[in-house]
This record gives C-alpha cells, sequence and structure tokens, in this order.
C-alpha cells in the first residue's frame, strides 16, 4: 500500500540522510531542508503508484461488468433462438392457439432488441416478459397431451431450463461484478481515479419474478 510504502521509505531517508550528514557534517538546516524535499518526492511518487494502481483495478473492474452481461447475452440469444422451434412444434398440435404463439414470438423480438441496446433494465425487463410468454406457451402441454408427449416438445423443454439456469448463473456473476466496481468508485482511495478511469456506479440486474 503507498501509505505504508512512503513511512518505511521516509524512515530508510532520514536514516540515510543522517548518516550522510554526519560524514560530510551539513548544518541541521541544510539536514532538514534535505530530509523534506527528498520525503517530498516519495509521497509524489506513492500517490502517483497509487493513482495509477487505482485506475488499473477499476478498469478491470469495468471490463469485468462488460464481459459479465455479455455473458449474460449470450444465453438471452441462446433462450431466444430456441422459440421459432417451440413455435413449429406447437403449432403442429395447437394451431389456433394463434394469440398464445404471435405473443411469445413478440416477446422473442423485444428480447432480441434489449440484448442489442445497453440498458440493464430493458434486459431485465424484456426477460420477464419472455418468461411469461414462454411460460404460456409451455402450458399448452397441459392442454394437448399429444403435444406433451411431443420428443421435440420435451427436448425444447429441456433446453430451456439447461439455458435458465446457466442465465442464473450469469445473472449472478453479473451483479457480483458489479458489486465489486460500485464499491471501488465510491471508497477511498479509489474513488480519486473513477473520473480518469471512466468507472461509474453501474446498475444492478434484475432478477424476472
Amino acid at each position: 500500500r503507498p501509505p505504508v510504502a512512503v513511512a518505511v521509505a521516509a524512515v530508510v531517508v532520514a536514516v540515510v540522510v543522517v548518516a550522510a550528514a554526519e560524514e560530510e557534517e551539513v548544518p541541521g538546516e541544510v539536514l532538514m531542508v534535505r530530509f523534506v524535499l527528498v520525503l517530498a518526492l516519495l509521497v509524489v511518487v506513492a500517490i502517483a503508484v497509487g493513482f495509477v494502481l487505482g485506475y488499473n483495478k477499476i478498469r478491470s473492474a469495468d471490463v469485468r461488468v462488460d464481459e459479465a452481461l455479455g455473458g449474460i447475452d449470450v444465453q438471452l440469444t441462446r433462450r431466444a433462438s430456441l422459440i421459432p422451434a417451440l413455435i413449429s412444434t406447437v403449432g403442429t398440435f395447437a394451431a389456433h392457439e394463434k394469440a398464445i404463439l404471435d405473443h411469445v414470438s413478440d416477446a422473442r423480438a423485444a428480447l432480441t432488441s434489449a440484448t442489442a441496446g445497453k440498458s440493464v433494465a430493458q434486459r431485465s425487463a424484456a426477460e420477464q416478459q419472455f418468461d411469461s410468454a414462454v411460460g404460456q406457451v409451455m402450458a399448452l402441454g397441459q392442454s394437448y397431451p399429444q403435444l406433451n408427449s411431443s420428443n421435440n416438445f420435451l427436448d425444447l423443454q429441456r433446453n430451456l431450463a439447461d439455458t435458465e439456469d446457466k442465465l442464473a448463473f450469469a445473472r449472478q456473476y453479473y451483479n457480483d461484478a458489479v458489486a465489486t466496481l460500485n464499491r471501488l468508485v465510491t471508497t477511498i482511495p479509489w474513488m480519486f481515479a473513477a473520473g480518469m478511469a471512466g468507472g461509474r456506479e453501474r446498475e444492478y440486474y434484475k432478477v424476472p419474478n
């Protein structure tokens, strides 16, 4: 830590300066001036080193948040990619349930649009709408026994459930990364490097109900 390094360096400098002064028989006033100048230089160096460390720490945390959000997008995109096959399969056994199928198709489009943007809130809202629409489609399996026994339908159910598990992990990883970044940009001494590093508090990903 820079403050500790400065303290240790100051002690070392003091010993060296005093030793050198005794050999050269330097007056006390000159000795004090030398000590203050060297100490001031050490403080400046420590501040610079601390700033660089803070800058790198915040930049790394910020990049981690972006990467974590990308992980969420991967799973959301994967879930959305399963919907055309789901609509096709359900449509084979329940073609007249057009309203429900159109609803899930619209929800898929909204989710795809949200993942292309930068808003975390829009992603969460679109995911909640998507989950609701998919739930309505899955509920049709209770009304149509042939659909519920379809291998394609069962495979899609498993794939959607598997993707949801991975999405839950991705959401948690993202929120952990956000917590780390937000703590850095709001606490001393790292907050002083936040502006230069482009770091700012980021919003958490709200888990759909």
